[in-house]
């Protein structure tokens, strides 16, 4: 039901509760009197059409009376009896929608607590997990300053090693160039000597001549 609907609803009911408020008791009574006097006429209605009445006499109209009041007495008690009856079993229901309320409260209560024994458990996971996540985040954070510093050291460590291998192409290429003018010397020394032991050949004489110009030498005056 929409809001407006409730509040006319409650309004209007309020005011009827309001305006029959005054009148609740004289609205009983009628009621009691109304119900008396259709009672009081019907019991008149089968006193008069019985055969044997009389409608003189003060004795039969005192016997009415209490015939009268005893009947009313009657139904008096018969009404009592079914309102204690329709009490009594009002009372069992009410008493049966007692014991039911209290069984869903005790069953409510045991959801309760195992509900706040589930939470207080979620409560602790939580609580590990936040420690854990903390953890791990500490170790990520001296993870990457560990991967930063070897990250370093690897530049440091490549920049090394460019340079050592600059250097040592640098010395290979001056022992290279070293080797090559040592090359280059006994080649220029080969042909040196080659053409020295031509030289020698072609200014070396004869075999005969050698031999007279040896007796010569050995003749000569030393």
């Amino acid at each position: 039901m929409e809001k407006w609907k409730s509040h006319v609803r409650a309004e209007l009911f309020r005011r009827d509760c309001t305006e029959k408020d005054p009148f609740s008791g004289v609205f009983n009574t009628l009621s009691k009197l109304a119900e008396q006097f259709n009672f009081r006429e019907t019991f008149w209605d089968e006193v008069v059409q019985r055969p044997n009445f009389k409608g003189d006499g003060g004795l039969a109209v005192d016997r009415r009376e209490l015939q009268l009041q005893l009947r009313e007495s009657e139904h008096i008690t018969e009404k009592l009896s079914q309102t204690v009856s329709d009490l009594t079993t009002v009372l069992y229901l009410k008493d049966a929608e007692l014991q039911y309320c209290h069984s869903q409260v005790s069953r409510y209560r045991i959801e309760a607590v195992a509900q706040a024994r589930g939470a207080r458990a979620l409560q602790d996971s939580l609580l590990n997990c936040e420690f854990a996540l903390e953890s791990t985040s500490k170790e990520l954070a001296a993870l990457q300053l560990k991967h930063q510093e070897l990250k370093e050291e690897l530049v440091a460590a490549s920049r090394e090693k460019e340079e050592l291998l600059a250097r040592w192409l640098e010395e290979k290429k001056d022992e290279a160039e070293r080797v090559n003018r040592n090359n280059d010397a006994q080649e220029r020394w080969h042909r040196f000597t080659l053409r020295l032991n031509k030289h020698l050949r072609r200014e070396m004489p004869q075999p005969e001549q050698t031999s007279g110009h040896a007796g010569n030498v050995l003749r000569g005056p030393i």
